[in-house]
């Protein structure tokens, strides 16, 4: 039953969104000058910063270097004042571990890592509040912030997350849906050739509805990725202003 509540009758959600419809974004690149890239974003009340640093001299053990590749390093975390939930987060723990190999999973697919041999990219993404779809709202601010670093990609990485209710596929769910019982898979996408970067999901789906659902998430991927591309369009026409003075 608690599938069906978050669909009204009218195709409405619980934030009076469309089964399709989007979060609103908000977004700024370049907010910390000490790093090589940054970026803070909003979708919905999920709010994520992402810094990263690199590419340098790979650290700690040479076993880790690459010959013919930079080395990808992701650290996920939350702030403690990210969920309702006041509790100790430590790195280390196993959510954070499993997120941040995501993250390097899926940077690993997007960055032209054979451009920077024997060398290592930083990439820390922490999440400052919590309102559903943790991983996609990483996604996409990491990919704004290894932008404004200036390390080439081959295309935008964006990321959904997407639900099924009521045999209706809901795009970027919210905390509630999330938790509200909704079968559902997170999914980034290299939008211009169509190439799945990672597809995670944590619960069981039937197999009949899982082409409906990452259509759904791939449409949902290409809308991301217009607003970040308007995200960093607009950062570069305001970098540039100055200097047409």
């Amino acid at each position: 039953m608690a599938g069906l509540e978050l669909l009204s009758d009218q195709g409405y959600r619980l934030d009076g969104r469309k089964a399709t419809e989007l979060r609103k974004f908000q977004a700024r690149m370049g907010v910390f000058a000490q790093a090589d890239g940054s970026a803070y974003l909003e979708q919905g009340n999920t709010k994520a910063l992402a810094v990263v640093y690199g590419p340098h001299e790979v650290r700690g053990s040479r076993s880790r270097i690459r010959h013919d590749r930079a080395v990808i390093n992701c650290q996920y975390s939350m702030a403690t004042f990210s969920t309702a939930e006041r509790k100790r987060r430590p790195h280390g723990d196993r959510k954070s571990t499993e997120m941040s190999l995501h993250l390097k999973q899926t940077f690993e697919a997007a960055v032209m890592t054979q451009l920077y041999p024997r060398s290592q990219i930083d990439i820390y993404v922490k999440i400052l509040q919590s309102d559903g779809g943790n991983y996609s709202v990483c996604v996409n601010a990491a990919t704004l912030a290894v932008i404004d670093a200036g390390i080439p990609m081959r295309d935008y990485v964006c990321a959904c997350t997407v639900g099924f209710v009521d045999e209706t596929p809901l795009a970027d769910l919210c905390y509630a849906e999330e938790g509200g019982g909704v079968s559902s898979l997170a999914l980034a996408l290299l939008p211009r050739g169509g190439q799945i970067a990672l597809l995670q999901m944590d619960a069981r789906l039937h197999q009949d509805h899982l082409e409906a659902l990452i259509e759904a998430a791939m449409t949902a991927c290409k809308g991301v990725s217009k607003v970040l591309d308007q995200v960093v369009r607009q950062h570069l026409q305001e970098a540039s202003v100055p200097s047409a003075e």
